[in-house]
């Protein structure tokens, strides 16, 4: 565990830490992401895959907090390496404009913070109960316990909900949209003819999945998904 530790502390440690890291939870929010399109299919569908899931047992639970220690790896890891960062270069550029980097590029710090406290609540809301309880009460009121469908369209027949799913969606595309980036970078895919394709491919692959979790989000509110009657 030592010299994991220090392989971890170390600046490439850091980075490939970032990228492994990162390319779990991007298949995770895609996989995420394809799970919940379900709900496009009416109850049933949207039903017999969180029954699905919930038969797993412990095996659910296991994969939770899995998730969610490395989400919280790659979030430690990213303030780590800001901090030496700063470190190194005590000294603030002159002007602003003189830093060749995008805003998301400067913000994935505080847009990984964000998505962190996004991701607690989103547990808190869907997963335990503990936020919008009325709400995930109906889930149990459901046939066999996983009335889901009904949860869901509840809480985003709700605007203020909705709202705050769909704003919180910007803030994953900036975030993936930059963390494919410097994936690509980390393993040495730079190249001049080549960046500004992966940049291109970036920006289509965050603008699916965030767009993607939009449009579920207000799906309700646009009246293309219907609660129940």
């Amino acid at each position: 565990m030592t010299w994991l530790c220090s392989f971890w502390r170390s600046s490439i440690g850091g980075k490939v830490t970032m990228a492994v890291t990162g390319v779990l939870l991007f298949g995770f929010v895609v996989a995420h992401l394809l799970g919940n399109l379900q709900l496009l299919k009416g109850p049933d569908a949207i039903n017999s895959y969180a029954k699905m899931l919930h038969d797993l047992g412990a095996l659910l639970w296991v994969a939770r907090i899995g998730l969610l220690a490395i989400f919280v790896l790659h979030v430690v890891t990213a303030v780590r390496l800001s901090r030496a960062n700063k470190a190194a270069r005590p000294v603030a550029y002159a002007r602003e404009a003189t830093m060749q980097a995008s805003m998301a590029s400067r913000s994935m710090v505080l847009s990984g913070l964000s998505l962190l406290v996004f991701v607690v609540y989103h547990l808190l809301h869907f997963t335990l109960g503990v936020v919008h309880g009325g709400d995930f009460a109906k889930k149990a009121a459901g046939a066999g316990g996983f009335d889901v469908h009904t949860m869901v369209t509840s809480s985003f027949a709700n605007p203020a909900i909705a709202v705050a799913y769909a704003a919180f969606q910007l803030v994953l595309f900036l975030h993936l949209s930059h963390g494919i980036q410097s994936f690509a970078q980390t393993i040495g895919f730079h190249h001049g003819r080549y960046t500004p394709m992966i940049k291109k491919l970036s920006f289509l692959l965050a603008a699916l999945v965030a767009g993607g979790n939009v449009f579920l989000a207000l799906s309700v509110q646009l009246g293309i998904v219907k609660g129940a009657a």
